[in-house]
Protein backbone atom coordinates (compact mmCIF):
# COMPACT_ATOMS: atom_id res chain seq x y z
CA UNK A 1 0.00 0.00 0.00
CA UNK A 2 1.39 3.74 -0.81
CA UNK A 3 2.55 5.56 2.06
CA UNK A 4 2.09 9.22 2.07
CA UNK A 5 4.67 11.16 3.56
CA UNK A 6 5.52 14.72 4.67
CA UNK A 7 7.74 17.46 2.84
CA UNK A 8 9.68 16.77 6.36
CA UNK A 9 9.20 13.09 6.77
CA UNK A 10 10.74 12.98 3.13
CA UNK A 11 13.91 15.07 3.91
CA UNK A 12 14.80 13.45 6.98
CA UNK A 13 13.85 9.63 5.80
CA UNK A 14 13.35 9.25 2.64
CA UNK A 15 16.03 11.14 0.32
CA UNK A 16 17.91 8.11 -0.79
CA UNK A 17 14.44 6.55 -2.64
CA UNK A 18 14.57 8.28 -6.30
CA UNK A 19 11.98 11.14 -6.81
CA UNK A 20 10.17 11.21 -9.17
CA UNK A 21 8.12 14.10 -10.61
CA UNK A 22 5.53 13.08 -12.91
CA UNK A 23 4.00 17.13 -13.48
CA UNK A 24 4.48 17.86 -16.64
CA UNK A 25 7.77 18.92 -18.39
CA UNK A 26 7.07 22.71 -18.78
CA UNK A 27 5.97 22.20 -14.88
CA UNK A 28 9.17 20.69 -14.04
CA UNK A 29 11.19 23.31 -16.14
CA UNK A 30 9.50 25.87 -14.22
CA UNK A 31 10.99 24.97 -10.97
CA UNK A 32 11.26 21.09 -9.29
CA UNK A 33 12.33 19.69 -5.81
CA UNK A 34 16.35 19.10 -6.34
CA UNK A 35 17.17 15.88 -7.40
CA UNK A 36 13.69 14.97 -8.63
CA UNK A 37 13.77 13.18 -12.09
CA UNK A 38 11.23 14.72 -14.66
CA UNK A 39 8.75 11.40 -14.94
CA UNK A 40 5.59 13.00 -17.18
CA UNK A 41 2.47 10.85 -16.97
CA UNK A 42 1.23 13.64 -19.45
CA UNK A 43 3.19 15.59 -22.21
CA UNK A 44 2.70 19.63 -22.03
CA UNK A 45 -0.07 19.19 -24.28
CA UNK A 46 -1.79 16.37 -23.29
CA UNK A 47 -2.62 17.99 -19.70
CA UNK A 48 -3.30 21.00 -21.32
CA UNK A 49 -6.19 19.15 -23.27
CA UNK A 50 -7.07 16.94 -20.46
CA UNK A 51 -7.33 20.35 -18.36
CA UNK A 52 -9.85 21.63 -21.62
CA UNK A 53 -12.32 18.63 -21.54
CA UNK A 54 -12.30 18.84 -17.52
CA UNK A 55 -13.71 22.46 -17.69
CA UNK A 56 -15.67 22.31 -20.72
CA UNK A 57 -17.47 18.91 -20.47
CA UNK A 58 -17.00 17.14 -16.76
CA UNK A 59 -14.50 14.68 -14.90
CA UNK A 60 -15.32 12.37 -15.93
CA UNK A 61 -14.68 12.87 -20.04
CA UNK A 62 -11.30 14.39 -18.71
CA UNK A 63 -10.44 10.46 -16.92
CA UNK A 64 -11.40 9.07 -20.36
CA UNK A 65 -9.12 11.35 -22.21
CA UNK A 66 -6.46 10.88 -19.89
CA UNK A 67 -6.43 7.07 -19.97
CA UNK A 68 -6.38 7.34 -23.51
CA UNK A 69 -3.41 9.23 -23.69
CA UNK A 70 -1.43 7.14 -20.91
CA UNK A 71 -3.16 3.72 -22.17
CA UNK A 72 -0.76 3.03 -24.81
CA UNK A 73 2.35 4.03 -22.71
CA UNK A 74 1.99 2.62 -19.26
CA UNK A 75 4.67 -0.32 -20.22
CA UNK A 76 7.32 1.78 -20.94
CA UNK A 77 6.44 3.99 -17.77
CA UNK A 78 6.88 0.79 -15.74
CA UNK A 79 10.26 -0.21 -17.68
CA UNK A 80 11.45 3.24 -17.04
CA UNK A 81 10.91 2.92 -13.21
CA UNK A 82 12.85 -0.19 -13.44
CA UNK A 83 16.08 1.30 -14.80
CA UNK A 84 15.10 4.47 -12.20
CA UNK A 85 14.71 2.83 -9.26
CA UNK A 86 16.12 -0.75 -9.83
CA UNK A 87 15.96 -1.27 -5.97
CA UNK A 88 11.82 -1.36 -6.85
CA UNK A 89 11.17 2.00 -4.40
CA UNK A 90 10.43 5.41 -5.49
CA UNK A 91 8.52 8.44 -4.19
CA UNK A 92 5.82 9.64 -6.78
CA UNK A 93 4.73 13.48 -6.60
CA UNK A 94 2.61 15.70 -8.57
CA UNK A 95 1.53 19.35 -8.12
CA UNK A 96 -1.55 19.15 -5.14
CA UNK A 97 -0.87 15.44 -4.61
CA UNK A 98 -3.82 13.87 -6.47
CA UNK A 99 -4.39 11.86 -9.16
CA UNK A 100 -1.59 12.36 -11.02
CA UNK A 101 0.88 10.96 -8.37
CA UNK A 102 -1.43 8.47 -7.08
CA UNK A 103 -1.79 7.01 -10.58
CA UNK A 104 1.40 6.40 -11.35
CA UNK A 105 2.16 4.95 -7.70
CA UNK A 106 -0.43 2.72 -8.41
CA UNK A 107 1.08 1.27 -11.67
CA UNK A 108 4.08 1.20 -9.97
CA UNK A 109 3.07 -0.60 -6.72
CA UNK A 110 1.38 -3.51 -9.23
CA UNK A 111 4.43 -3.71 -11.00
CA UNK A 112 5.98 -4.81 -8.04
CA UNK A 113 7.49 -1.62 -6.42
CA UNK A 114 7.25 0.04 -2.67
CA UNK A 115 6.03 3.73 -3.45
CA UNK A 116 5.15 6.99 -1.51
CA UNK A 117 3.49 9.99 -2.42
CA UNK A 118 4.14 13.37 -1.31
CA UNK A 119 1.26 14.78 1.27
CA UNK A 120 0.43 18.20 -0.95
CA UNK A 121 2.86 17.85 -3.35
CA UNK A 122 5.31 20.22 -5.33
CA UNK A 123 2.91 22.66 -3.76
CA UNK A 124 2.78 21.68 0.03
CA UNK A 125 7.33 21.37 -1.01
CA UNK A 126 6.81 25.40 -1.71
CA UNK A 127 4.78 26.23 1.53
CA UNK A 128 7.58 24.51 3.23
CA UNK A 129 10.88 26.39 1.58
CA UNK A 130 8.97 29.33 1.82
CA UNK A 131 8.36 29.13 5.37
CA UNK A 132 11.23 27.61 6.00
CA UNK A 133 13.57 30.42 4.94
CA UNK A 134 11.63 32.58 7.70
CA UNK A 135 12.00 30.04 10.74
CA UNK A 136 14.96 28.18 10.35
CA UNK A 137 17.50 30.58 11.83
CA UNK A 138 21.55 31.18 10.46
CA UNK A 139 24.51 32.31 11.80
CA UNK A 140 24.99 34.16 8.76
CA UNK A 141 28.21 36.55 8.31
CA UNK A 142 28.56 38.55 5.15
CA UNK A 143 31.59 39.49 3.20
CA UNK A 144 31.83 42.35 1.70
CA UNK A 145 34.15 44.43 -0.71
CA UNK A 146 34.28 46.16 -3.48
CA UNK A 147 34.20 44.70 -7.23
CA UNK A 148 37.76 43.28 -8.09
CA UNK A 149 38.25 42.13 -4.34
CA UNK A 150 37.80 38.04 -4.91
CA UNK A 151 34.95 37.52 -2.96
CA UNK A 152 33.71 34.40 -4.35
CA UNK A 153 37.28 32.81 -4.40
CA UNK A 154 37.28 33.44 -0.99
CA UNK A 155 34.09 31.90 0.01
CA UNK A 156 35.96 28.94 -2.26
CA UNK A 157 38.92 29.15 0.78
CA UNK A 158 36.84 29.30 2.97
CA UNK A 159 35.01 26.13 2.18
CA UNK A 160 38.02 24.50 1.52
CA UNK A 161 38.96 25.65 5.60
CA UNK A 162 36.07 23.84 6.79
CA UNK A 163 33.57 26.80 7.26
CA UNK A 164 30.21 26.79 6.06
CA UNK A 165 29.53 28.87 2.72
CA UNK A 166 26.76 29.12 0.57
CA UNK A 167 27.82 30.83 -3.36
CA UNK A 168 24.11 32.78 -4.09
CA UNK A 169 26.30 33.57 -7.00
CA UNK A 170 26.74 29.94 -7.70
CA UNK A 171 23.04 29.34 -7.58
CA UNK A 172 22.23 32.10 -9.60
CA UNK A 173 24.26 31.30 -12.07
CA UNK A 174 25.31 35.27 -12.38
CA UNK A 175 27.85 37.25 -11.12
CA UNK A 176 25.28 39.94 -10.22
CA UNK A 177 26.49 42.92 -12.38
CA UNK A 178 25.79 43.84 -16.16
CA UNK A 179 29.00 41.28 -16.91
CA UNK A 180 27.50 38.67 -14.53
CA UNK A 181 25.84 36.75 -17.14
CA UNK A 182 29.29 36.10 -19.03
CA UNK A 183 30.32 32.25 -19.05
CA UNK A 184 27.68 30.96 -16.98
CA UNK A 185 24.73 28.43 -17.36
CA UNK A 186 21.63 30.17 -18.33
CA UNK A 187 19.67 31.32 -15.10
CA UNK A 188 17.23 29.16 -13.30
CA UNK A 189 13.80 30.89 -12.78
CA UNK A 190 13.75 32.26 -9.17
CA UNK A 191 11.41 29.51 -7.83
CA UNK A 192 13.99 26.84 -8.82
CA UNK A 193 16.82 29.25 -7.52
CA UNK A 194 14.89 29.37 -4.35
CA UNK A 195 14.62 25.20 -4.57
CA UNK A 196 18.19 24.77 -4.52
CA UNK A 197 19.03 27.22 -2.02
CA UNK A 198 16.86 25.94 0.16
CA UNK A 199 18.48 22.03 0.14
CA UNK A 200 21.81 24.28 0.86
CA UNK A 201 19.69 26.18 3.95
CA UNK A 202 18.83 22.96 5.18
CA UNK A 203 21.88 20.97 5.28
CA UNK A 204 23.68 24.15 7.30
CA UNK A 205 24.52 23.33 10.94
CA UNK A 206 22.39 26.41 12.59
CA UNK A 207 25.29 26.43 15.63
CA UNK A 208 27.62 27.28 13.19
CA UNK A 209 28.38 29.93 11.42
CA UNK A 210 28.04 30.54 7.43
CA UNK A 211 29.49 32.83 4.83
CA UNK A 212 27.20 34.64 2.10
CA UNK A 213 28.39 37.13 0.01
CA UNK A 214 26.54 40.46 0.40
CA UNK A 215 23.97 41.14 -2.85
CA UNK A 216 21.44 42.95 -3.71
CA UNK A 217 18.04 41.70 -3.30
CA UNK A 218 18.59 40.60 -7.04
CA UNK A 219 20.82 38.42 -8.88
CA UNK A 220 20.30 39.05 -12.55
CA UNK A 221 17.05 37.80 -13.20
CA UNK A 222 16.73 35.95 -9.66
CA UNK A 223 15.82 37.08 -6.17
CA UNK A 224 16.83 36.40 -2.77
CA UNK A 225 13.90 34.80 -1.17
CA UNK A 226 12.10 37.64 1.69
CA UNK A 227 13.14 35.19 4.60
CA UNK A 228 16.93 34.83 3.89
CA UNK A 229 17.30 38.57 2.69
CA UNK A 230 15.65 39.56 6.18
CA UNK A 231 18.79 37.61 8.01
CA UNK A 232 20.78 38.96 5.86
CA UNK A 233 20.03 42.33 6.61
CA UNK A 234 20.52 41.87 10.11
CA UNK A 235 23.80 40.14 10.04
CA UNK A 236 27.50 40.83 10.87
CA UNK A 237 29.26 42.20 8.15
CA UNK A 238 33.01 41.98 7.26
CA UNK A 239 34.35 44.48 4.33
CA UNK A 240 37.60 42.77 2.51
CA UNK A 241 40.11 45.79 1.20
CA UNK A 242 41.90 44.74 -1.80
CA UNK A 243 44.13 47.61 -3.50
CA UNK A 244 42.92 49.17 -7.16
CA UNK A 245 45.64 47.12 -8.93
CA UNK A 246 44.81 43.97 -7.59
CA UNK A 247 41.25 44.63 -8.36
CA UNK A 248 42.11 45.63 -11.88
CA UNK A 249 44.39 42.74 -11.95
CA UNK A 250 41.61 40.20 -10.80
CA UNK A 251 38.76 41.59 -13.38
CA UNK A 252 41.58 40.78 -16.15
CA UNK A 253 41.93 37.60 -15.43
CA UNK A 254 38.39 36.56 -14.79
CA UNK A 255 37.09 38.17 -17.75
CA UNK A 256 39.96 38.58 -20.58
CA UNK A 257 39.26 35.54 -21.74
CA UNK A 258 35.79 36.30 -22.96
CA UNK A 259 34.88 37.94 -26.65
CA UNK A 260 35.87 41.59 -26.88
CA UNK A 261 32.01 42.09 -28.44
CA UNK A 262 30.67 40.29 -25.19
CA UNK A 263 33.07 42.64 -23.30
CA UNK A 264 31.62 45.93 -24.90
CA UNK A 265 27.73 44.21 -24.83
CA UNK A 266 28.18 44.63 -21.06
CA UNK A 267 29.25 48.03 -21.02
CA UNK A 268 26.40 49.35 -23.09
CA UNK A 269 24.60 48.09 -20.88
CA UNK A 270 25.78 50.82 -18.08
CA UNK A 271 26.02 53.48 -20.64
CA UNK A 272 23.52 55.48 -19.13
CA UNK A 273 25.07 55.41 -15.71
CA UNK A 274 28.64 55.32 -16.52
CA UNK A 275 28.50 57.80 -19.24
CA UNK A 276 28.59 57.78 -23.02
CA UNK A 277 32.22 59.45 -23.45
CA UNK A 278 33.80 56.79 -20.58
CA UNK A 279 31.55 53.65 -22.40
CA UNK A 280 33.55 54.66 -25.56
CA UNK A 281 36.97 54.89 -24.02
CA UNK A 282 36.09 51.14 -22.69
CA UNK A 283 35.33 49.66 -26.00
CA UNK A 284 38.36 51.34 -27.79
CA UNK A 285 40.55 49.86 -24.65
CA UNK A 286 38.95 46.91 -25.73
CA UNK A 287 39.53 46.77 -29.17
CA UNK A 288 43.14 47.50 -28.31
CA UNK A 289 43.33 44.88 -26.06
CA UNK A 290 44.23 47.03 -23.50
CA UNK A 291 41.69 45.47 -21.10
CA UNK A 292 43.70 47.07 -17.72
CA UNK A 293 42.02 50.30 -19.10
CA UNK A 294 38.55 49.12 -19.57
CA UNK A 295 38.64 47.34 -16.39
CA UNK A 296 39.51 50.90 -14.37
CA UNK A 297 37.07 52.09 -16.22
CA UNK A 298 33.87 49.78 -14.63
CA UNK A 299 35.60 50.32 -11.32
CA UNK A 300 34.74 54.05 -11.67
CA UNK A 301 30.44 52.87 -11.96
CA UNK A 302 30.97 49.96 -9.34
CA UNK A 303 32.78 50.99 -6.58
CA UNK A 304 30.75 54.04 -6.60
CA UNK A 305 27.40 51.62 -7.21
CA UNK A 306 28.92 49.35 -3.71
CA UNK A 307 29.72 52.29 -1.64
CA UNK A 308 26.11 53.97 -1.88
CA UNK A 309 25.04 50.39 -1.20
CA UNK A 310 26.78 49.72 1.90
CA UNK A 311 25.81 53.75 2.96
CA UNK A 312 22.21 52.60 2.47
CA UNK A 313 22.18 48.83 4.15
CA UNK A 314 23.88 49.70 7.27
CA UNK A 315 25.07 46.57 8.94
CA UNK A 316 24.72 45.83 12.67
CA UNK A 317 28.04 45.58 12.72
CA UNK A 318 30.95 46.13 10.46
CA UNK A 319 34.68 44.63 10.37
CA UNK A 320 37.18 46.06 8.22
CA UNK A 321 39.76 43.59 6.72
CA UNK A 322 43.08 44.91 4.83
CA UNK A 323 44.39 42.54 2.03
CA UNK A 324 47.21 44.02 -0.01
CA UNK A 325 48.23 40.64 -1.70
CA UNK A 326 44.84 40.59 -3.12
CA UNK A 327 44.75 36.47 -2.62
CA UNK A 328 42.06 35.00 -1.74
CA UNK A 329 43.49 32.03 0.41
CA UNK A 330 45.68 34.87 2.63
CA UNK A 331 41.79 36.50 3.23
CA UNK A 332 40.40 33.14 4.15
CA UNK A 333 43.14 32.59 6.40
CA UNK A 334 42.47 35.70 7.97
CA UNK A 335 38.82 35.10 8.19
CA UNK A 336 38.74 31.60 9.19
CA UNK A 337 40.47 33.06 12.45
CA UNK A 338 38.26 35.50 12.86
CA UNK A 339 35.74 35.95 15.72
CA UNK A 340 33.42 38.09 14.03
CA UNK A 341 29.75 38.28 15.39
CA UNK A 342 29.78 38.12 19.09
CA UNK A 343 29.16 41.47 19.79
CA UNK A 344 25.67 40.37 18.18
CA UNK A 345 25.43 37.22 19.46
CA UNK A 346 26.26 35.61 16.56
Amino acid sequence: MTRVLTIAEWLDDYRDWPLLDVRTPAEYAQGHIPGAINFPLFSNDERAAVGTIYKQVGPEEALLKGLEFVGPRMADMVRRAQALAPQRRVVVHCWRGGQRSASVAWLLEKAGFETCTLQGGYKAWRNFILDGFHHMKRRIVLLGGRTGSGKTAILHELARLGEQVIDLEGLAHHKGSAFGALGEQPQPTTEHFENELFMCWHALDPDRRVWLESESRSIGRVFIPEGVWQQMRQAPYVRIHVPFERRVERLVADYGRFDPEALIASFRKIRKRLGGQWVQSAEEAIRKGRLDEAAAIALRYYDKTYDHFVEKHQPPSLVNIELPSGKPEDAARMLHALEVGKEVGI
